[in-house]
């Protein structure tokens, strides 16, 4: 009778996502209610860098943890998501304040200076007579989201 022979073992190292991975996978942001945002699923996988500012905070946490094939769907209420709506936010704005020339119209994102020289996108909300409603929170402030992820590789 001959021994047994024996294999090299083999070793398959799960790669599991970290807090300072680099990531390829695919993911679908959408409102609660389906509608979908930005879907990378049906193109090309995105690559993004965690711990960079590459994606928010709260997204990153969602993936810490997840290994490379796994699919999962993620349910964010606003406060886990994009931050609540802040009405502290939304401000009125002098129409004569605008820089000459500048178009003024409502559903139009602009860039705005503050006085320490940090610039930030606002949407125009409203226009009226004399002042614009200008609303600083994220587009995705105050709404739930749904966080749809594959990861397909971690560097």
């Amino acid at each position: 009778r001959e021994p047994p022979r024996h294999r090299p073992r083999e070793t398959l190292m799960t790669q599991i996502v970290q807090p300072d991975s680099l990531l390829t996978l695919h993911y679908r942001i959408s409102l609660d209610n389906g509608q979908a945002l930005i879907s990378t699923f049906e193109s090309q996988p995105a690559t993004m860098q965690l711990g960079h500012g590459d994606i928010a905070p709260t997204l990153e946490r969602c993936l810490t943890g997840i290994t490379v094939g796994e699919r999962h769907t993620f349910l964010l209420e606003p406060e886990n998501a994009f931050g609540v709506h802040r009405e502290d936010l939304v401000e009125k704005v002098r129409l004569e304040d605008f820089p000459d020339g500048t178009e003024v119209e409502p559903m139009v994102i602009m860039e705005f200076t503050a006085p320490d020289g940090t610039r930030y996108p606002g949407l125009i909300r409203e226009v009226l007579d004399t002042h614009a409603i200008i609303d600083f929170n994220h587009p995705l402030a105050g709404k739930s989201i749904r966080f749809e992820v594959e990861v397909i590789g971690v560097n």
